[in-house]
């Protein structure tokens, strides 16, 4: 998704696979650059040339492109203000070599101006009927463009559902195959896996699991992670359950009286620009909807990076972050 959302709308990946050097294109696909070759986005098939000119949208967007070793094919990035500073990635100096073309939202004049031939985004985010700016719009310039799988789930006519974690492997498994670096994407991918595996096994078994409220904003009500977001998969991961997993959303608007009968013991406070996490937990300790939550009078606060909640590499440096914090979480202090 990009969390720029539809309602307005870590330790970093092993170096040697990931810190971008040039694109490691297999032997035989130089010769055939200028060929297409189809790849879905979201669940409708389309023909893909290799892109020289790539926009990001948002770090997600970015840290796919780097992690694959793409940083020639990248022209530029859009940041918005919740976007935490490009310094803090593991792929800084893959962000210093490519251009910053706004800290605002994703949009038509933007992308044609930098004359792009592709485009990476999400669905509702930096891709929006609003804007003007969507995969068709941009398919009758003559501009490519991907969508996150994660963000698939409501967009209309080609839907596409799957689990956030595997919507990762998906984006970068079919950006290996629309930029010819497909051997390059498997190792990153199997990397990602070996790791949430290793998480996996480390779990705390036994009993039921911690719940687990995460906090985005909102004071009359709270917006919170669905099942559809990578802060589930997060929190599934390492042994806890989304008290919200139920609920076949992305991000969404629920009510107090829910996150009060839930009784979370942990709260993860989804951290971003405009959005300080001192602010959300101060509120949290403050407000009579919250103050007597199990977690909020035992101050069990997990802070979750933006960049390791929106689809993205990073969210398995979260998940890593996350399961470690639980393994030590003393569930009877």
């Amino acid at each position: 998704m990009s969390h720029t959302r539809s309602i307005a709308a870590g330790s970093a990946l092993a170096l040697t696979l990931l810190v971008g050097c040039g694109a490691e294109v297999d032997s035989d696909s130089s010769s055939k650059a200028a060929e297409k070759t189809t790849v879905k986005r979201c669940g409708e098939p389309v023909p893909y040339k290799v892109p020289q000119r790539a926009v990001a949208y948002e770090g997600g967007s970015a840290d796919k492109l780097f992690s694959l070793g793409l940083t020639e094919h990248v022209h530029g990035y859009v940041m918005p203000p919740a976007n935490p500073p490009v310094s803090e990635s593991p792929w800084a100096s893959e962000y210093a070599k490519v251009k910053m073309l706004s800290d605002d939202l994703l949009n038509k004049e933007l992308v044609v101006e930098a004359k792009s031939d592709f485009v990476v985004a999400g669905w509702n985010s930096g891709f929006s009927d609003q804007r003007g700016i969507t995969p068709k719009i941009l398919d009758k310039l003559g501009i490519q463009s991907f969508m996150h799988t994660e963000s698939c789930f409501n967009y209309p006519g080609h839907p596409e559902k799957v689990t956030p974690f595997k919507a990762l492997y998906s984006d970068l498994e079919r950006l290996g195959k629309i930029f010819r670096v497909e051997k390059k994407a498997d190792r990153v991918v199997d990397g990602l896996k070996k790791r949430v595996a290793a998480v996996e096994k480390k779990a705390p078994r036994g009993g039921e699991r911690v719940p687990v409220f995460l906090y985005d904003s909102g004071t009359d009500q709270p917006f919170t992670a669905g099942s559809q977001v990578p802060p589930n998969d997060i929190i599934k991961s390492a042994g806890g359950r989304n008290i919200f997993d139920g609920l076949d959303e992305r991000w969404t608007q629920v009510n107090w009286e829910a996150v009060t009968k839930a009784e979370p013991e942990v709260v993860i406070i989804f951290d971003y620009g405009d959005q300080p996490a001192k602010k959300k937990i101060d509120f949290l300790k403050k407000s009579p909807h919250t103050k007597e939550l199990p977690a909020v009078k035992k101050d069990n606060f997990f802070v979750l990076d933006y960049n390791e909640g929106i689809s993205g590499p990073r969210n398995i440096d979260g998940l890593e972050k996350f399961g470690k914090y639980l393994r030590e979480l003393d569930r009877k202090g």
